[in-house]
């Protein structure tokens, strides 16, 4: 592997210690089901009811297609960095840079939304956790305070143990996510046996009339948040074995056992909720769900078990981060690359990439301190961030198949005749959900109901303004232009 990744011009300075399952587990931790289904579960409730549950098959197939996509991509260019080594590599000049930046911005975004998902769990097990004091509901302004807190502590952590190096980061991520598949398979099975209707409760409204079809659609948005990330599984390739065989397998992997566990935790919980219609599903989400099936006891220990997973999400996003700007910064291509591009001799950790994510990530919380539409607004705007990253390398990819410039490698990972098909439907449901989750609505950016202007068009002020400082970035940088990729 390092005679291979000579091949597009880098020298293996990571190290290459990392299995298949932790590959796998990189990708599965940053979707995290535990942790982003509790967290945006009240939201989709709230505006979907239980029809809000037919946005979760119809992303996941979305997004399936995206994964089939990048496992090709992964087996041609096993590389750190993943989605802007893709794109560099389809797509010269501006554009192709451009998917790593928005890619970079995204998964700073992503890292916070993640941390503050501590305050939906922790005040849950205990009290003690609400340290602001007042209302721990996250559309609360002390809720959304005492986020940032305990998000501002978590990141902490998580920027420590990537400075401490992958090993580490892997050791703890295996025992979170095996934690995690546990946790999903004792709560769909203990929401089955409790249940207290069918499985039909996901055709009718809860009130007994059908949302309209906006609630649905701004619904969407949960699945949409769940559903990315698990291209990770791929970013960490120069830290995997045999990654050409690994990666591919790891992406897919990661999407369709997070979609699926995800589709049956969302079912149980609408099927064993005691009420649909007192306001606390909505109000409080799944842990309203666990603590009055399982009891009070239980319940919290459960909630502690997705704590964990929250830990593991956040570190594993951080982790991705933290190769992507390693990745970039190799090729000059960021701000103060030559500082960024450095690795540990002691921990082979890119140390920069790591303070400087957590940082980022940091800043853009306290900047929302008080916030009651932090969660739903972050949220709304990584998705839309890295969405459009995503279509900045299946869009050009598209374009070289229709030309006949992308044809199958023999052994390696390929869609074959079903390539042109699979990835143009691929764009079009990326572009779909782009604008559907972008569009100005107070459900997801306003749920104050202030009616300011900017917060209804954050995401678009957001990646408006992302592309004037990319562009400025790639005018003074003009980073080395992509090789031609290794056969």
């Amino acid at each position: 592997m390092t005679d291979d990744l000579a091949g597009f011009g880098y020298r293996q300075e990571l190290r290459r210690s990392l299995g298949g399952f932790s590959a796998f587990a990189a990708g599965f931790s940053f979707v995290s089901i535990l942790t982003t289904v509790f967290q945006l579960f009240g939201f989709g409730f709230t505006f979907g009811g239980p029809r809000f549950f037919w946005t979760w098959p119809v992303v996941l197939a979305g997004q399936l297609l995206v994964a089939l996509v990048f496992a090709e991509l992964a087996a041609r260019f096993p590389l750190a960095g993943s989605v802007y080594q893709w794109a560099k590599q389809l797509t010269r000049g501006f554009l192709g840079w451009l998917a790593g930046w928005m890619m970079l911005l995204g998964c700073v975004v992503a890292l916070a939304a993640a941390a503050i998902a501590l305050q939906v769990v922790l005040p849950s097990v205990w009290d003690g956790f609400q340290v602001v004091g007042g209302d721990p509901a996250v559309t609360s302004p002390t809720g959304a305070a005492n986020a940032v807190l305990l998000g501002t502590l978590l990141l902490l952590f998580t920027t420590a143990v990537n400075v401490g190096g992958v090993r580490l980061m892997a050791r703890i991520n295996d025992v979170g996510v095996a934690a995690e598949l546990l946790g999903v398979v004792v709560l769909v099975t203990g929401l089955g046996l409790f249940a207290v209707r069918g499985p039909q409760v996901v055709l009718h409204d809860a009130a007994g009339s059908a949302p309209g079809i906006s609630g649905v659609l701004a619904s969407a948005l949960m699945a949409a948040y769940v559903l990315y990330g698990f291209d990770t599984a791929a970013s960490v390739a120069e830290e995997t074995k045999d990654a050409r065989r690994a990666a591919p397998r790891a992406v897919l992997r990661a999407v369709l056992v997070s979609g699926v566990g995800g589709l049956a935790v969302v079912l149980t919980a609408l099927m064993a909720a005691p009420s649909l219609t007192d306001g606390q599903l909505a109000g409080h989400g799944l842990p309203y769900v666990i603590t009055a099936v399982f009891g009070d006891t239980l319940g919290r220990i459960f909630l502690a078990d997705v704590a964990i997973a929250v830990v593991v999400c956040t570190l594993t996003i951080q982790t991705g981060t933290v190769r992507l700007i390693y990745a970039m910064a190799r090729d000059g291509a960021l701000p103060g690359s030559a500082r960024l591009a450095g690795v540990s001799a002691r921990t082979g950790a890119p140390v920069a990439p790591a303070l400087l994510s957590g940082a980022l990530a940091i800043g853009l919380l306290l900047l929302n301190v008080g916030n009651p539409a932090l969660f739903s607004t972050i949220t709304g705007t990584s998705v839309v961030v890295v969405y459009l990253a995503y279509l900045l390398v299946t869009g050009p990819l598209l374009v070289h198949r229709l030309r006949g410039r992308f044809p199958a490698e023999p052994g390696r990972f390929s869609l074959g005749r079903w390539g042109v098909l699979v990835n143009g439907a691929a764009v079009a449901y990326g572009t779909t959900m782009v604008v559907n989750i972008a569009w100005p609505r107070a459900e997801i950016y306003d749920v104050a109901g202030s009616g300011a202007s900017w917060m209804l068009l954050f995401p678009l002020e957001f990646v408006g303004g992302a592309l004037v400082i990319g562009a400025l970035c790639w005018l003074r940088l003009r980073p080395a232009p992509a090789l031609e990729p290794a056969t």
